[in-house]
């Protein structure tokens, strides 16, 4: 065990933990947050997605040291006040999910890409969305969500 500071959607937690514990169980464990989710284990479906200095990364394969001292943001982190993210807002606006279980990676994979390029051709879409996984087949309102936050005045944030 290891006391490891983690900055996690604005506040920083202190915890102790054994440092090759993945980041995804130090932040569901020990800091109970609903998200990000487990869903394969093996990073390849994206329901563990989170952000990491602004990159979409998969929690469940990232060993929690290696996030320390970086800032780590989750769904639950994207929202200001009370409001939606733009990105989160064109989702609902769409209608983009039916379940919500991969919702993380979807939606944090979305603000990355749109942060790193407001406005992404449907080829740059796609390539940033290849290995998240959607059981439901939502792909085209997710990628219909994509656009509509693409055109918003905002994307980041």
């Amino acid at each position: 065990m290891k006391r490891i500071s983690l900055r996690v959607n604005g506040k920083i937690h202190q915890m102790d933990v054994d440092p090759d514990t993945p980041l995804l169980y130090a932040l569901r464990d020990n800091l109970a947050l609903d998200n990000p989710r487990f869903g394969c284990g093996l990073g390849q479906c994206g329901a563990c997605t989170v952000l990491l200095d602004n990159r979409a990364v998969r929690s469940c394969r990232l060993p929690v040291s290696l996030a320390a001292g970086k800032e780590i943001v989750t769904l639950e982190g994207l929202s200001a006040s009370g409001q939606p993210h733009p990105v989160q807002q064109a989702f609902i606006e769409e209608q983009a999910f039916q379940c919500g279980y991969c919702l993380n990676g979807w939606v944090l994979t979305a603000k990355a890409l749109l942060d790193a390029n407001p406005h992404p051709s449907e080829a740059e879409i796609r390539r940033a969305f290849e290995g998240l996984v959607c059981r439901c087949g939502s792909h085209v309102g997710i990628l219909n969500a994509v656009r509509r936050a693409a055109g918003s005045a905002k994307a980041g944030g």
